[in-house]
């Protein structure tokens, strides 16, 4: 009997929660499509390029949102099952309220770890590859820029070619073991530069210990200094590391001290680190607070009351979340601190309502 109850909640629960997701989903891809065909209206490009971006932005979205998504997909979860009074039938087969909440917070744990084992990968490397073909549509944009376990990596465009450079990390505003490739118009390779070391914070570039490989002279030339004419990439480089959205959980885990030797900071690294772990364990606690708001009362009349408090709810916690994150950024309080926080004051509200939750 308790497995048939256990596979009701369950399988009912998920198809609430992906009906939600899918609905979330489908406006982002609406709302982010509008921005890009604004993007791409005068670059005489179909629709397919702005609906593959949307597709590829969208998924990163809904992962950030997912605490809220949680929360509202148990709330119409619990308020369609007291409005058929499947509640009444659940704890006549031996489930109180509290076991019912707990079954299905612990599920929603288990999807949290699903989705940043699994599905978080998927979206770090959409969100790369958005970036990556934005960028080469961008007006003001003529290089690429990215930066990976095996390096940076940045691609100026000019009229007469291009060129590929390469460094092995980046530390503060110096490149660190640099190769740089000169290609002109026709691909053909014609000089390469060794560097032991260049500060890019201005242009030009001040180069150290540089051998120049000119194969179009065919000669080699030894620096102790050198200056390269080039763009001052040193902000871009610094907005790639803001957005980590484009590493993964297990690019964090696997690749913890290559990332720090290519330039992500310590302290970036960690906040991410958190962010991710603290994710299954908010979910966890979205469905509890959901169950505190909906579950004791059997009178459908006040649905709509739900689902307002609802969207409100998700709204303050959405806005405390920020706040809290910028407070440890900031250095107010600990940046883990900042992280937990609003986990930690959910959890704990949670845990003063359970015995609201198991009285009713």
């Amino acid at each position: 009997m308790n497995k048939i109850v256990n596979h009701y909640l369950i399988t009912n629960y998920s198809k609430i929660l992906i009906n939600t997701i899918l609905i979330f989903f489908s406006l982002g891809i609406i709302l982010n499509l509008f921005e890009e065909i604004e993007f791409f209206k005068d670059l005489n490009q179909s629709l397919k390029l702005p609906l593959i971006l949307s597709l590829s932005y969208v998924p990163t979205l809904i992962l950030d949102l997912l605490p809220f998504i949680v929360f509202l997909a148990s709330m119409f979860f619990f308020l369609a099952l007291r409005s058929n009074k499947d509640l009444l039938l659940i704890k006549i087969s031996g489930y109180s309220n509290l076991k019912i909440t707990f079954i299905l917070a612990f599920f929603t744990l288990l999807f949290g770890l699903f989705i940043l084992i699994f599905v978080n990968p998927l979206t770090s490397t959409l969100v790369r590859y958005y970036e990556t073909e934005k960028a080469k549509y961008a007006k003001d944009v003529d290089h690429l820029i990215a930066v990976n376990k095996n390096g940076v990596w940045i691609k100026e465009i000019n009229d007469a070619g291009y060129k590929i450079i390469n460094a092995e990390r980046i530390d503060g505003d110096v490149l660190k073991e640099i190769s740089i490739y000169f290609f002109d118009a026709s691909n053909k390779v014609i000089k390469r530069i060794e560097a032991r070391s260049a500060i890019i914070s201005y242009n030009p570039w001040e180069m150290k210990d540089v051998m120049v490989f000119d194969f179009v002279n065919n000669t080699n030339n030894n620096f102790k200094n050198y200056k390269l004419e080039t763009d001052e990439v040193l902000d871009k480089i610094n907005s790639l590391y803001r957005n980590m959205s484009t590493l993964s959980f297990i690019d964090i885990v696997k690749n913890y001290k290559q990332l720090l030797s290519t330039g992500y900071g310590d302290k970036k690294l960690t906040e991410q680190m958190h962010k991710f772990v603290s994710l299954p364990f908010f979910l966890f606690f979205m469905v509890f607070l959901a169950s505190i708001f909906t579950i004791g009362s059997l009178k459908t009349r006040q649905n709509y009351y739900y689902i307002i408090l609802s969207i409100l709810i998700s709204v303050i916690i959405f806005y405390f979340k920020d706040l809290s994150i910028a407070l440890g950024q900031t250095g107010k309080i600990s940046l883990i601190l900042s992280i937990w926080m609003p986990v930690l004051l959910v959890g704990l509200f949670c845990s003063m309502g359970v015995i609201q939750i198991n009285e009713k």
